[in-house]
């Protein structure tokens, strides 16, 4: 198993080649180079329903709903990723089965120019149940829904994704009608009476 690269694995910044191996690592954690897993523990394949060496060599991409949620989480991570910050999200994610979870990933790239190119993440699973009626969100509902989560505005949100305000809000209004709130407050009481 590869050591982590020593600007993001180090206990000790004295300490010259210490690093810790991903297994060493007791949660979910993915080293991974454009979005393909170059390294993983095991507790991270588990939680995905696979074997360790199945995940290696694979892309993200098998972890998503569909296509469209894959690149568009792409675009928001490499946005806030290119600045050398941890960046973080909660998104519905898949398992091998098919089935989908809830998980809050925490990521950073080693390479704030590329940042693709060498980042690490964290996944955790969270205890928010998947309803019937998220499977029949667009993809960008279910964005829009993710950064809700986070307790973001409409402004925010729509900064964050390069939209025009009243998109954002167009695209919130459909999603209460499809949940069945009647607004904002409801909408977040909504996803986090849903949380463990």
């Amino acid at each position: 198993m590869h050591l982590l690269p020593r600007s993001l694995g180090k206990a000790d910044p004295g300490a010259a080649g210490f690093g810790y191996s991903l297994a060493d690592i007791p949660v979910p954690i993915v080293f991974a180079a454009h979005r393909i897993i170059r390294d993983c523990n095991a507790p991270f394949a588990a939680l995905f329903g696979y074997e360790r060496a199945e995940m290696i060599g694979a892309s993200f991409r098998q972890l998503y709903q569909d296509v469209g949620d894959f690149v568009r989480v792409g675009e928001l991570w490499r946005a806030h990723l290119a600045a050398g910050s941890i960046y973080f999200d909660e998104r519905v994610m898949r398992r091998k089965d098919g089935s989908t979870l809830w998980c809050r990933v925490h990521g950073r790239s080693n390479t704030p120019d590329d940042p693709f190119a060498e980042a690490i993440y964290c996944f955790e699973p969270m205890q928010r149940g998947i309803l019937p009626t998220e499977h029949v969100l667009t993809g960008r509902q279910r964005q829009i829904l993710m950064l809700v989560a986070q307790g973001r505005t409409s402004a925010e949100i729509a900064a964050e994704l390069r939209l025009s305000r009243r998109t954002v809000e167009a695209h919130r209004a459909r999603l209460m009608k499809t949940i069945g709130v009647r607004n904002g407050a409801e909408l977040m009481a909504w996803f986090n009476e849903r949380e463990g």
